[in-house]
């Protein structure tokens, strides 16, 4: 086993976080809440730790699929835990253990909520937690893949080892532009959905993070009743944006 390469991507991982939590840290900026702070204290531990695991040069570059599995694994770990950290300090879920459990349900797009009401929370963790989804959706080793310069054959190991079907495939020779490719549509189909909401009249920030909530197929929402309360344009936009995102990108970039 290779441990100086996962210990390598596990920090690259985590940088990668680190910048992902400056977008609720504008958010909150924007709508001047306290829980900035905890957010871009954070968000500056997480990159201290990353770059920590990431600084060593990795002794071996050798990755096989079992290191792809183990890195993929950690990973998923370190993110919750990270992730779950700026929802604890700031107290917005004062259990650790139910802010785990709401940054996991969030990454995996499983959905469920242990926050009762989620309009008692901030604009900043709203946007944290659909934002969750969002990175979930295609998997934050998939966009780590379109920008890192792992060699091909590594960036096929991670594929596979984050993939839940049985079969992987490359939608062009090289691996690092399929990913690319796949962030290109999943990125250009959030948009068009944005835009679709704030045309039949939903609020930007909600048009934003429905939209988050949606591509990733989680279902956070942000008000109690998810949206039974938007007019029914708004919940048929939603619901043709399910469909798309569940359906395989592959058949897009085929189209």
């Amino acid at each position: 086993m290779n441990g100086s390469i996962i210990r390598k991507i596990l920090g690259y991982v985590l940088i990668l976080e680190s910048l992902l939590l400056l977008l609720p840290s504008l958010v909150a900026l924007i709508y001047k809440e306290s829980v900035v702070k905890f957010y871009i204290g954070c968000a500056a531990l997480t990159f201290l730790c990353g770059l920590l695991l990431a600084i060593k040069k990795a002794k071996n570059t050798v990755f096989y699929l079992k290191e792809g599995c183990v890195a993929t694994a950690l990973s998923w770990i370190l993110l919750s835990f990270f992730g779950a950290l700026p929802f604890y300090f700031s107290g917005e879920i004062p259990s650790l253990v139910d802010a785990m459990f709401e940054t996991v349900s969030g990454f995996t797009t499983t959905g469920a909520s242990i926050l009762s009401d989620v309009e008692a929370v901030s604009r900043c963790s709203t946007t944290w937690r659909c934002f969750s989804h969002w990175i979930g959706g295609m998997g934050v080793l998939v966009f780590m893949m379109a920008i890192l310069p792992l060699a091909d054959g590594e960036n096929m190991h991670i594929l596979r080892a984050e993939s839940p079907g049985p079969i992987v495939s490359k939608l062009v020779p090289r691996m690092r532009k399929t990913a690319g490719i796949l962030y290109l549509i999943y990125l250009t189909m959030t948009m068009l959905e944005i835009i679709a909401l704030l045309i039949s009249g939903l609020p930007t920030f909600d048009a934003v993070c429905m939209s988050l909530g949606t591509a990733g197929t989680g279902g956070f929402g942000l008000v109690v009743d998810s949206a039974a309360s938007y007019t029914a344009l708004q919940q048929v936009i939603i619901t043709i944006f399910m469909v798309l995102f569940g359906v395989n990108f592959s058949f897009f970039y085929l189209i």
